[in-house]
């Protein structure tokens, strides 16, 4: 694999240090912007942490910067509503200052309209990952001003031959660190909460290898259906949607060695190197599993089957839940194996990595009671910690209990996008994706997505509001 990003990151451009002046928002029309975008870049605003930036908006849709600034006033409202008077001036002066552009962003208008702004610009592609490369192939060599970057959304390409050639792209306009690849779940909340949890406690880092450890699972269940997204869902699934967007990145927060430092190039190398070890044993017939979801009901809400969602292609036998076990290669992790587990329209959300560790080696004769494998949980939203321990339980000296340990673990001021605008506007690359890990995630997910093609892994289907296939071990808890 070509690994020309690599070499970008030895230190960091010193343009890379200068704070962005102006944010572009392509898509600004579109339901991200609208969802996600502003109301975490109001919640900076608020925080004082976006002072003298300039917002302007451009995309497809014929608005004039009366109805865009409607949008703004729409999506700023909570932030406002807690704001204190700087926050609210500074709030109200991005609003008012702030306008919206008619824009084709495949053509050359795009690096027209970043020649006219204060540098240093970010440019946020809030668009889907076809336009967006369509858009960066619209940019030529020297057509944008020092010091631009520039913010891509996941999925980062469709496969590693696409990834490998936006990076090719992308690399030609700007150096590597100025271009963030946005994945919100490694928001610095959640980052360093890990990170944090595994280096600072003397408890756990002797023990987090392969000789304590049984397995890891990484679960992100939603309760959500497709909710009118059939035109970007249907194309992709579970398993690009989620597991090789976001959970293979958590697998690799969990199973990295200890970087030196948490600067940028420590970290994005540690994380590179877990994810170059991963593979996906295709010989074990359960190391992939895929299910699709039929009606059934959500609480008090109806769900009809997924392929008569509107825009639905039955054809393209599209799952909505899946679960893949990923083999770490190295001498850590060796023989563990890390379950990554994903879907929707699930009963109930689970949202968390559980992290299950080996029986003791002997167990004095004379306890009673379930004898139960030590579990440490970590919860993605809320964010919390729970130990699960066997102790002595009431009464019956002999007889073993389990016992829950809890804790609430800190969150950030910042929403998740907050967090990624942060980084962006502060031009620290350290939570985004470089571009070799980016085309590393396609390469491990494309030999399942292959064999699937083939049909050598069965289309199961789960009832909207269940736990999913009953067959699947981790749909009752189990991997």
């Amino acid at each position: 694999m070509d690994t020309h990003s690599l070499a970008e990151h030895d230190s960091i451009p010193a343009e890379a240090e200068t704070r962005v002046q102006t944010l572009l928002i392509l898509g600004a029309s579109g339901d991200l912007t609208g969802r996600l975008l502003l109301p975490g870049l109001a919640r900076l605003i608020r925080l004082g942490r976006a002072d003298g930036l300039h917002l302007v908006g451009a995309g497809s849709d014929d608005w004039t910067d009366e109805q865009w600034r409607e949008r703004l006033d729409g999506a700023f409202a909570p932030a406002l509503a807690k704001a204190d008077d700087a926050g609210r001036a500074a709030l109200q002066q991005v609003r008012d200052d702030s306008s919206y552009h008619l824009l084709d962003v495949t053509r050359d208008g795009l690096a027209e309209l970043v020649r006219t702004l204060e540098g240093p610009v970010a440019i946020y592609f809030a668009l889907p990952p076809a336009v967006s490369q369509m858009a960066c192939s619209a940019l030529g060599p020297g057509s944008l001003p020092r010091s631009t970057r520039l913010v891509m959304e996941k999925p980062f390409g469709t496969d590693q031959a696409s990834a490998h050639s936006l990076n090719d792209k992308l690399s030609r306009l700007v150096p590597e660190q100025n271009i963030h690849r946005v994945d919100h779940f490694l928001g610095k909340a959640t980052v360093f909460n890990i990170l944090g949890l595994r280096f600072a406690n003397r408890i756990l880092e002797p023990v987090w290898n392969n000789l304590h450890i049984e397995k890891v699972e990484v679960i992100f269940d939603e309760d959500l259906a497709l909710e009118n997204r059939a035109r970007y869902y249907d194309g992709a699934g579970a398993l690009r949607d989620m597991i090789q967007s976001h959970l293979l990145h958590v697998m690799a927060l969990l199973a990295l060695n200890a970087p030196s430092t948490l600067h940028e190039r420590d970290l994005r190398d540690h994380i590179g190197s877990v994810l170059r070890a991963s593979t996906v044993n295709l010989d074990d017939p359960t190391s992939s599993r895929r299910a699709r979801y039929t009606a059934g009901t959500i609480g008090d809400r109806a769900i009809p089957d997924y392929v008569a969602e509107p825009g639905v292609d039955a054809s393209k036998g599209t799952e909505t839940l899946t679960e893949i076990t990923v083999s770490i290669n190295n001498q850590r992790w060796s023989g563990v194996p890390f379950v990554l587990r994903s879907g929707k329209a699930l009963g109930a959300k689970r949202k968390e990595a559980v992290i299950t560790f080996r029986p003791v080696s002997h167990l004095p004769v004379g306890f009673t009671g379930q004898d139960a494998p030590t579990r440490l949980r970590i919860g993605f939203g809320p964010d919390t910690l729970q130990l699960e321990l066997d102790v002595n339980g009431p009464g019956d000296i002999f007889s073993l209990d389990r016992a829950t340990l809890s804790a609430d673990l800190n969150e950030t001021d910042l929403l998740p996008y907050g967090e990624v605008l942060d980084g962006v506007l502060a031009g620290d690359p350290t939570l985004s994706v470089r571009g070799d890990t980016a085309e590393d995630c396609w390469r491990i997910v494309e030999p399942v997505l292959k064999a699937w093609s083939e049909d050598l892994v069965p289309l199961e289907e789960y009832q909207a509001g269940s736990v999913g296939p009953d067959a699947w071990p981790s749909s009752h808890g189990r991997a």
